[in-house]
């Protein structure tokens, strides 16, 4: 199936032909829905820390900063921004020359609270001769929507939402590459250095890498830190095959195979490149301005200090085990601490003898471990999170995405609209061992958990195979711990009139 040119191409992207046939073989057999036990809620898998709680996790966060451990943020920032701005398209493209959709009256009603409303007000002077003020009293919004999305005036319709202004201050506006800087120093900076990560697509590299060099030294006097900022760009050993609806390989027109970005997924790879002890991921668009920062702050704080907790008794439990003669009643309490505080469950365990138990739970402890903040849910898309059972058959938190679901299943469903939370991308990851070695984290991800669409090219019809999502099936095999976070630490920004949202004002 696979000749010579389709040999050295996948050769070329690091990728093996077993893993073509892998793939295409996933195409066939697609992926199974999860097994679920119910959906997380507080008091069954949720921690919902109160204020005296809260002060201690944070003071365990800050003792451990104060260790010397290396700290590090990870950012994922790749692709474009175009989403964001479909409906504003739509409208330039319309055969209509003035607001109609609530939509287009709402963005230009208030188009002076945007933050690019300067940088967009200079490029119209620039390419029509007039203001944004001169052209929306003579009807001309179709201008000035076209300098905000083209690339002869900001080109946001191409632009990566991290190099967007989304919020204004007196010195200037900000980017959500800026708002992720000042966060790294106010929670995740040890011996004066913040580590920031963003991971980009290559076309966007350049733009970030000249917004650093710009914006770098500002904030490191602003906040009396060093910053230490990389890149990375997702893998092209991660790329999948696209399919044919029989479940062939679909190829270009010059008969090459054609393949796709596999997905956030993907960058489970970048992570594991990652040399810290802690790491901090969150969405690029996910970020509020100072005077919101507070609760932010707070319990990032919080979600970090709950995690090192665990991780050291974790560690200690590790420890004893390596010492061996444990008697039962430490076994007992190791088992308790698994099953209680990291909600990792099997009905079998008290049928184990003592060293079936302590091989038990020395496989489950020595896992990566993250802690997710989780908001209740008023409606947001996010995935949820769920006691699910594992491949091993064993139960332990998870979050879902309704594409997991059964959706013929009608309890599965009912669980999963039910659900009290969601996950907003709030997570912070140990990924080191009790010796200190480096997880490989590849090895923990479920492979049973990708996901295949149906999309097109060039007007025929493909299928699309999606990794294990990063926070999804790539981090399946982690012990994992929920904490209920404010709402007000979840403002994300899918159009771009989410930005005159208060909490973006």
């Amino acid at each position: 199936m696979l000749s010579q040119n389709d040999l050295k191409q996948i050769a070329q992207k690091g990728i093996s032909p077993e893993q073509i046939e892998m793939q295409l073989n996933e195409f066939k057999t697609g992926f199974p829905f999860l097994r679920l036990d119910n959906a997380a809620s507080v008091g069954n898998g949720i921690i919902a820390p109160d204020v005296k709680e809260r002060k201690l996790y944070e003071d365990c966060w800050n003792q451990y900063k104060a260790s010397g451990k290396r700290i590090v943020k990870f950012v994922p920032a790749s692709g474009a921004a175009s989403r964001m701005f479909k409906d504003m398209f739509a409208f330039v493209d319309a055969d209509y020359d003035v607001p109609t959709t609530d939509f287009e009256k709402k963005f230009f009603a208030q188009i002076k609270d945007f933050a690019f409303y300067d940088e967009l007000n200079s490029a119209c002077l620039k390419n029509e001769g007039k203001g944004i003020d001169a052209l929306l009293a003579e009807g001309n919004y179709k201008a000035v929507a076209a300098n905000m999305l083209r690339a002869t005036g900001l080109n946001y319709g191409q632009l990566p939402k991290g190099m967007l202004l989304f919020h204004r201050y007196p010195e200037g506006a900000r980017t959500p590459m800026e708002e992720h800087l000042v966060e790294g120093a106010l929670y995740a900076a040890s011996d004066g250095q913040a580590n920031v990560h963003f991971t980009v697509s290559h076309e966007h590299l350049e733009f970030f890498q000249n917004r650093v060099a710009q914006k770098k030294d500002y904030y490191a006097k602003k906040f009396g830190i060093d910053f230490d900022i990389t890149f990375s760009e997702q893998k092209p050993s991660t790329d999948t095959v696209a399919a044919n609806p029989d479940n062939t390989p679909f190829r270009n027109d010059d008969g090459s195979l054609l393949f796709r970005p596999g997905g956030h997924g993907a960058l489970i790879q970048n992570l594991n490149d990652i040399e810290a002890d802690v790491v901090f991921i969150k969405n690029i668009d996910n970020v509020v301005p100072d005077r919101l920062k507070q609760d932010t702050v707070e319990y990032k704080q919080v979600i970090a200090g709950v995690l090192v907790s665990l991780q050291q008794k974790a560690f200690a439990y590790l420890r004893r085990l390596d010492e061996g003669n444990c008697s039962r009643e430490e076994l007992d309490e190791m088992a308790a601490f698994l099953y209680d505080e990291l909600c990792c469950r099997n009905e079998n365990m008290n049928k184990f003898d003592d060293q079936q138990l302590a091989d038990y739970l020395r496989m489950k402890l020595n896992r990566p471990m993250r802690v997710c903040g989780v908001v209740k849910n008023v409606g947001e898309p996010g995935g949820g999170p769920f006691l699910t059972y594992n491949q091993d058959g064993t139960v332990s938190l998870q979050i879902l995405e309704s594409s997991q679901i059964d959706k013929n299943n009608a309890e599965y469903m009912r669980m999963f609209t039910e659900g009290t939370h969601f996950n907003p991308v709030d997570l912070v990851c140990a990924i080191k061992d009790y010796q200190g070695k480096a997880f490989f984290l590849p090895d923990f991800v479920d492979k049973t958990t990708g996901f295949i669409s149906n999309k097109s090219k060039n007007g025929k019809e493909l299928k699309a195979l999606e990794l294990p999502g990063l926070w999804n099936g790539a981090m399946s095999n982690w012990n994992t711990v929920f904490v209920e976070v404010p709402l007000s630490t979840f403002n994300p920004v899918k159009t771009v009139n989410d930005l005159l949202r208060e909490q973006h004002q």
